[in-house]
């Protein structure tokens, strides 16, 4: 059989960019993570991806050594996206997947609750090895067109 059959989910669609090592990485990454999610029909919240990926560039920027680039990667699934930042640190992040290891945010800091966004407004998110350091990631569902805001 030549072609896809009508089952099959279509291919993801994905990006991947270098970022530079700076704060200026961050509404790059945004802007990106937006223009993906506008062209799907179905697609995952862009208010939530935009703000956790700006939250996982942020946290690579600030806490990974070196000036080499950071990488964005965005897939888009049939169920949603999935985004991922990679960095050249291999240690893992904070408390991203072991929940108040440093204890809850402070009220009162400006710093400290990314990784618990990340991990409550996303359906699933971690972290992997890479050969370069690490790649750190979240998933969000496709939102139904009736809870979508135009």
């Amino acid at each position: 059989m030549n072609g896809p059959t009508l089952h099959e989910p279509p291919a993801p669609a994905s990006w991947r960019i270098a970022l530079p090592h700076t704060a200026a990485a961050v509404p790059v990454a945004r802007a990106l993570v937006r223009t993906a999610l506008a062209e799907l029909k179905h697609a995952a919240d862009s208010d939530t991806a935009e703000l956790l990926t700006a939250e996982l560039v942020a946290n690579a920027v600030e806490h990974t050594a070196g000036t080499g680039p950071i990488e964005l990667v965005v897939e888009l699934l049939p169920s949603g996206c999935q985004v991922e930042v990679h960095d050249p640190d291999p240690a893992p992040p904070g408390d991203l997947t072991v929940p108040h290891l440093f204890g809850p945010p402070d009220p009162w800091q400006e710093h400290g609750r990314g990784l618990l966004l990340i991990r409550t407004l996303s359906s699933s998110c971690g972290h992997r090895p890479t050969e370069s350091g690490k790649a750190v990631w979240f998933r969000l569902p496709a939102v139904p067109p009736q809870r979508r805001y135009v």
